[in-house]
């Protein structure tokens, strides 16, 4: 009687389903499709991807082997194409090459592909960080304080293991402009920092004992 009862719901079971397939055929034949467009545009998306990185990894490595003074113009044009392609890694490179070997005597120009791949590059946090340190580096001997001072806030704002180097570049900076209590306030900064990096703290504590008076 057990397994006669146990047939006839297995039976039953099975009917529910084959009928729940049937009143549902084009639902789930929609999802299936659907499904099937998701996955095939996925790797679509990724091959192009991994194309266009190819592309700009190659246009990189082409401008930096070839460089030469005949052709800096042609250089620069390929190399800020690579800025503003918004690579992770290929964009701050080509950027860094532009500014080792001065192609680009605008300042401002330089600063907007700063901008570039600051603003509108996606990168991992502390890169960003650090590539805002950068552009204080750069502007350092020509921006004025309230440029300083905006240019490199989102890091002296934050808990990024470069905080203790921005605090460092402002000491320098004001110290060198002869603004002594403000130099002062920011070598005091890094000796509160957390996560200060310990051979700035040191060179911090010099300067104050040395030139600030403490």
């Amino acid at each position: 009687m057990d397994e006669e009862v146990t047939i006839i719901d297995s039976k039953t079971r099975n009917e529910k389903i084959k009928n729940f397939f049937l009143k549902n055929a084009k639902l789930i034949s929609f999802f299936i499709i659907a499904l099937l467009f998701v996955i095939i545009g996925f790797y679509t998306f990724q091959i192009f991807q991994d194309q266009k990185r190819e592309s700009i990894s190659n246009k990189y490595n082409s401008a930096v082997i070839e460089y030469n003074e005949n052709e800096r113009l042609k250089t620069v044009s390929e190399l800020k194409e690579v800025v503003n392609s918004r690579d992770s890694t290929y964009s701050p490179l080509a950027l860094y090459f532009i500014i080792d070997n001065n192609l680009i005597d605008n300042r401002d120009e330089v600063n907007k592909l700063f901008d570039v791949i600051i603003d509108k590059t996606s990168l991992e946090l502390e890169i960003k960080n650090l590539i805002i340190y950068k552009k204080g580096l750069f502007n350092a001997d020509y921006a004025n304080e309230s440029q300083m001072l905006k240019i490199l806030s989102p890091v002296t704002n934050s808990k990024s293991v470069w905080k203790s180097h921005v605090l460092y570049l402002l000491a320098e900076y004001f110290f060198s402009k002869n603004e002594k209590q403000k130099s002062k306030e920011f070598f005091n900064q890094i000796l509160l920092t957390e996560n200060a990096n310990q051979d700035l703290v040191k060179e911090a504590q010099k300067r104050l004992n040395r030139d600030l008076g403490e």
